[in-house]
C-alpha cells in the first residue's frame, strides 16, 4: 500500500516463475507441492522511513528440463530446454501509488499445465510391431521390453549409440502410432508430442507390411510410410521438415529382397502409386529420406551401416545449422556497418563536439 500523505509508493508484488533444473522430476515436484498452488510474496507497504516499498519475494516453481508450459486454453507460454531456463507465468500486481489512489493492484492469477517432452537426437517412428524396440536394443545399450504383440512400448525408452571416438547419440523409442493418432487414437498425442523435440526422425517399417488386428486393413510397407507421413502432417506440419531416415526392418524374412525392390521403386516414384490411396490418406508432401537402409534387428544385418548413416545425417544437419548461423552473423555485421557509415551526424553531435573544443 502507498503512503498518501507523503506520496509514497507501495512495493510491487512478487512474480511467479517456472525454472528448469536438471535433477528435478515431475514426481518430485508433485510430492513436494501436493496442493499445486504457488503464491509469490506481497510487496512491502510504503512508510515514512522507506517511501518506496520493497518488491515482494518471487516464487520459483522447479521443474525438469524439457518442460513445455501451456495455459488452461492449451496456448504455449514457453519451453524450458536447458538448466536454469526460466519463464514468467504470473506477474505481481503494482503497489499502491497516486494513480491507483494508493491502493495496490491485484497480481495475475493463472492456471498452467506442465508437459514433459522428451529430448533426443533421433526419434524412432513406426506402427506397432515394426521392431523399434528390437532395433533400439541392437544399436544401443538400452533394454526395452520386446514381445510379439502390438503396443509393447507404452512409454518412451531412451538409448545411446556409442561410437569408437566416444561420440554419443541419443535415440528415443516412442510408442507405436496407429491410424488416427493425430486425433488422439491409441497413444495419440502422448506419442506425437515427443517427436517435436527430436532433431531427426528414423522411420522403422516392417518389409512385410502391417496389420494391427484381424478387424483392421492390411497395409504394405509403402502404405505404412504414406500413412505415417499423413499422421505427422495432420498433427503438425512442421514435424515433416525434420531430417528423416528410413530403416526397412525384418529383411531376414522370406521374399524380403523382392519386396524391398518393389518398395524402392515405389519410394523413387511415389506419385505413380498415390492413386491407390483414398484422397484423405494422401499427404500434401511425401517424406524425402536422406538414407534408406535395409536391416534386420534379429540378425544385425545393416545395423552398423544404419549407425553410420545416423551419425552422418546428424553431422550434416549440424554443419548446415552452423553455416546458416555464421551467414546470419555476417549479414547482421554488414548491415550494422552499413548503417553506421551512412548515418548522418546529428545536430546534437556537432554541438557536443564544439563544446568540447571550447
Amino acid at each position: 500500500m502507498g503512503y498518501p500523505r507523503l506520496g509514497g509508493e507501495g512495493g510491487k508484488g512478487g512474480d511467479v516463475w517456472v525454472v528448469a533444473h536438471n535433477k528435478m522430476t515431475l514426481k518430485q515436484l508433485k510430492d513436494k507441492y501436493p496442493k499445486k498452488r504457488f503464491v509469490a510474496g506481497e510487496g512491502a507497504n510504503s512508510r515514512v522511513s522507506a517511501l518506496k516499498g520493497s518488491k515482494g519475494k518471487d516464487c520459483e516453481i522447479p521443474v525438469p528440463v524439457g518442460i513445455s508450459v501451456t495455459d488452461e486454453n492449451g496456448k504455449i507460454i514457453g519451453e524450458l530446454n536447458k538448466e536454469k531456463d526460466r519463464i514468467l507465468v504470473a506477474e505481481g500486481g503494482l503497489g499502491g501509488k497516486l494513480f491507483t489512489n494508493f491502493l495496490p493492484l491485484k497480481g495475475q492469477k493463472r492456471v498452467i499445465h506442465l508437459d514433459l517432452k522428451l529430448i533426443a537426437d533421433v526419434g524412432l517412428v513406426g506402427f506397432p510391431n515394426a521392431g523399434k524396440s528390437s532395433l533400439l536394443s541392437q544399436i544401443s545399450h538400452a533394454k526395452p521390453a520386446i514381445a510379439d504383440y502390438a503396443f509393447t512400448t507404452l512409454k518412451p525408452e531412451l538409448g545411446k549409440i556409442m561410437y569408437n571416438d566416444f561420440k554419443q547419440i541419443s535415440v528415443a523409442d516412442l510408442p507405436g502410432l496407429i491410424e488416427g493418432a493425430h486425433v488422439n487414437k491409441g497413444m495419440g498425442h502422448k506419442f506425437l508430442k515427443h517427436i517435436e523435440r527430436t532433431k531427426q526422425l528414423l522411420f522403422v517399417v516392417d518389409i512385410s507390411g502391417f496389420q494391427l488386428s484381424s478387424q483392421t486393413q492390411y497395409r504394405t510397407a509403402f502404405e505404412t510410410i504414406i500413412l505415417l507421413t499423413k499422421e505427422l502432417e495432420l498433427y503438425k506440419e512442421e514435424v515433416q521438415t525434420k531430417p528423416a531416415l528410413l530403416a526397412v526392418n525384418k529383411m531376414d524374412l522370406p521374399d524380403a529382397q523382392d519386396k524391398f525392390r518393389v518398395l524402392m521403386n515405389q519410394l523413387q516414384n511415389p506419385k505413380d502409386f498415390l492413386h491407390l490411396f483414398e484422397k484423405n490418406m494422401i499427404p500434401a508432401r511425401t517424406m524425402e529420406f536422406q538414407h534408406i537402409i535395409p536391416i534386420s534387428a534379429i540378425t544385425r544385418e545393416g545395423i552398423d551401416e544404419l549407425k553410420n548413416c545416423i551419425r552422418k545425417s546428424l553431422d550434416e544437419h549440424a554443419n548446415q545449422e552452423n553455416d546458416a548461423y555464421h551467414k546470419k552473423q555476417l549479414l547482421n555485421l554488414h548491415v550494422s556497418n552499413t548503417v553506421s557509415y551512412s548515418e548522418p551526424q546529428s545536430k546534437n553531435a556537432l554541438t557536443s563536439s564544439r563544446m568540447d573544443r571550447i
